[in-house]
């Protein structure tokens, strides 16, 4: 476990942080761009809880918990120091996203159109924090294209949006509350 006894250390105040493993780079870096977008996309999730209940509110309660471990896993470099035992998205959190998505999904109705964010509250916070979660997923990959990634982290970075899709349609009754996009419609 964490333990925090002093929130601001003063380490970071010339542009530079620790990763897991106890190596410095600058905030700029891609892995605490990708680091950050993880952990906004856990924020907005949070939010989106503030209007869950019951299996739905579990899974996004999950979902935070997972996000917190993508976070641990991109904060240690793969090639890094003090890799031994250090946590890892695993594939059986990935399969869960899936089995997840799958179940949910066979409850809605067939999409006829793309999807505007909206509908119901919880469904429009879901919608922004999937849109989040797209774009760690983005980061995740261009830190990807010059370090060795955890493929479980990026499957999972990918299935999440997916997940957060599915899961605000069903806030919106099933999808049938879904607002569909009309092409072309304000010309």
């Amino acid at each position: 476990m964490v333990r925090l006894d002093k929130i601001y250390t003063r380490g970071g105040d010339a542009g530079q942080t620790h990763l897991g493993d106890g190596s410095r780079v600058d905030k700029t870096d891609l892995r605490i761009a990708a680091m950050g977008a993880v952990d906004e996309t856990s924020s907005a999730i949070g939010i989106a809880r503030l209007d869950a209940e019951g299996d739905m509110d579990a899974m996004l309660g999950r979902i935070q918990n997972d996000l917190f471990d993508l976070g641990a896993d991109i904060a240690v470099p793969e090639d890094g120091r003090k890799v031994e035992g250090r946590l890892r998205v695993s594939a059986a959190q990935v399969e869960r996203l899936e089995r997840e998505i799958d179940g949910l999904n066979e409850k809605l109705e067939p999409l006829t159109s793309f999807i505007l964010p909206g509908g119901t509250a919880l469904a429009a916070h879901l919608h922004l924090a999937r849109a989040i979660a797209r774009r760690a997923e983005c980061e995740i990959i261009a830190l990807s294209k010059t370090q060795t990634i955890n493929p479980a982290a990026l499957q999972y970075a990918n299935r999440l949006s997916d997940h957060l899709f599915v899961l605000a349609r069903a806030a919106n009754n099933g999808g049938m509350g879904d607002v569909l996009w009309v092409p072309g419609k304000n010309r």
